[in-house]
């Protein structure tokens, strides 16, 4: 189809929806490390972590060969309410950067969660429930998640408790309020009604918190409650497994129209929705039927790809998590108070970490005010107050068509667009009026958390 046909927003339909998760360590000869036991420091068993995971979760969790997982029908017709999510064509901001890159972004923000986080979260309440679960336990960073699944378990009749980073908690009161519509309840971590909480603040006092804290503290719940497990909304292989139909419908809808991106970028955090839009994209690179560049863009604050070490430790800050293989800045490390609060957590997803450490992929960090001034002129021209999070791969994908406009090549950009910033106007405030800074941790304070790493490798 001629280029100028292309519309501004790529629709499929509910036929065209994926029925299947894609699983890409089905097609990465180093397949990612194992989980291990903290205790043992052997791989991990389904039988352990079915103490703290759903049983069908644990199942996938574990699974480095089947390539594709059907997805269930009740999923699919929940899907249904807010997918297929549209591909949307930047017109708009190719003209204003008068680029002659062509942009595309997977939109993900057309929901009450207002990001990509509900495409897990409905899956692991499914498989909660279908065991005979009476509720689960989670964290969230800047609340994504833990609207997300408070959603989802509403919807199922599940009990769901929220330990929400303290910082983001008092930052962004609003959508707290959400997931207690959804009929959450939602604690700022730490707290002092765990254990590992009253732990941590003694450790560190005052501490605005971090994912690693909150992960902790949700598990400790889950594992000494009966009838409640823990879940997880990024990291781990299943997330990204469910994450997948990002990627998938992404490339359905490109291939629609006879389009091949030459470059791929995803904010990074904890690897959920950048390894959920490259998934399709790498797969073929893996395979060696095509090649994409790949771009994985972090906070400054938070560097983990690029100033962290690639070795095995905890996922949670009060190491009671079992230990993976990733690149991390050391459990211990406590972010700044950034307002990507989604993006402050010390750890990679396994899969992301074992792609990055082949060379399959590129990493970049960025400063916030960076972050949010490109997050202004999208909003612009796009007509979408995008989420900081995802505002950090809007400012490479800016940076990118602007080598472009710069070059004269043709180069044809994918970025995913999580979620909205509807709910982090007090981020946005605080970028105005020119409160908000761009801490970059030393060397000597990474240094200082990668010390205290378990000694496994």
């Amino acid at each position: 189809m001629a280029e100028n046909k292309i519309p501004y927003k790529i629709y499929l339909t509910e036929d065209e929806m994926p029925r299947q998760w894609y699983n890409l360590r089905a097609d990465m000869s180093n397949k990612p490390a194992p989980l291990l036991n903290p205790g043992t420091l052997q791989p991990m068993t389904a039988t352990e972590l079915e103490t703290v995971f759903c049983a069908e979760l644990v199942q996938q969790e574990l699974d480095n060969d089947t390539p594709y997982f059907d997805i269930p029908q009740e999923i699919r017709d929940f899907y249904k309410m807010y997918r297929p999510a549209p591909l949307v064509r930047a017109y708009c901001l190719e003209e204003k950067l008068q680029t002659p890159a062509k942009i595309y972004y997977k939109f993900e923000g057309n929901n009450t969660s207002g990001s990509h986080k509900l495409n897990s979260a409905i899956a692991q309440a499914y498989y909660a429930k279908a065991q005979g679960l009476k509720g689960v336990t989670t964290e969230t960073g800047a609340g994504q998640w833990g609207t997300a699944l408070s959603m989802a378990c509403g919807y199922l009749g599940l009990d769901c408790r929220v330990f929400m980073v303290k910082c983001s908690y008092e930052q962004k009161p609003f959508r707290r309020e959400v997931m207690r519509v959804h009929g959450a309840s939602v604690t700022p971590s730490p707290s002092e009604i765990t254990q590992v909480g009253r732990k941590i603040l003694a450790e560190f006092p005052g501490t605005t918190g971090s994912l690693g804290c909150a992960i902790s503290e949700a598990v400790e719940v889950a594992v000494n409650t009966p009838g409640y497990r823990y879940v997880l909304g990024s990291v781990l292989n299943q997330v990204l497994l469910h994450q997948s139909i990002i990627g998938l419908e992404a490339k359905l809808a490109l291939d629609k129209y006879g389009v091949k991106p030459d470059i791929i970028i995803g904010c990074a955090g904890g690897g959920s929705n950048l390894g959920g839009l490259i998934a399709p994209f790498m797969g073929e690179k893996l395979r060696g039927e095509a090649d994409y560049r790949f771009i994985a863009v972090e906070p400054a604050s938070c560097p983990t790809l690029t100033r962290g070490e690639y070795r095995y430790d905890f996922c949670d800050t009060g190491m009671v998590c079992p230990l993976a293989k990733m690149y991390t800045l050391g459990s211990s490390f406590m972010p700044s108070a950034d307002h990507a609060g989604g993006l402050r957590f010390h750890g990679m997803s396994s899969i992301v970490s074992q792609l990055y450490a082949d060379g399959y992929m590129e990493a970049q960090s960025v400063r916030q005010t960076e972050v949010f001034q490109a997050a202004e002129e999208f909003a612009r021209v796009e007509g979408i107050l995008p989420a900081p999070e995802s505002s950090h791969a809007i400012l490479a994908a800016i940076n990118e068509a602007k080598k472009c406009q710069e070059t004269g090549e043709e180069k044809t950009i994918l970025f995913g667009l999580t979620g909205t910033g509807y709910f982090d106007l007090v981020a946005y405030e605080k970028f105005h009026n020119g409160e908000m800074n761009n801490y970059i941790p030393s060397d000597a304070e990474i240094a200082a958390a990668l010390a205290r790493l378990p000694k496994v490798d």
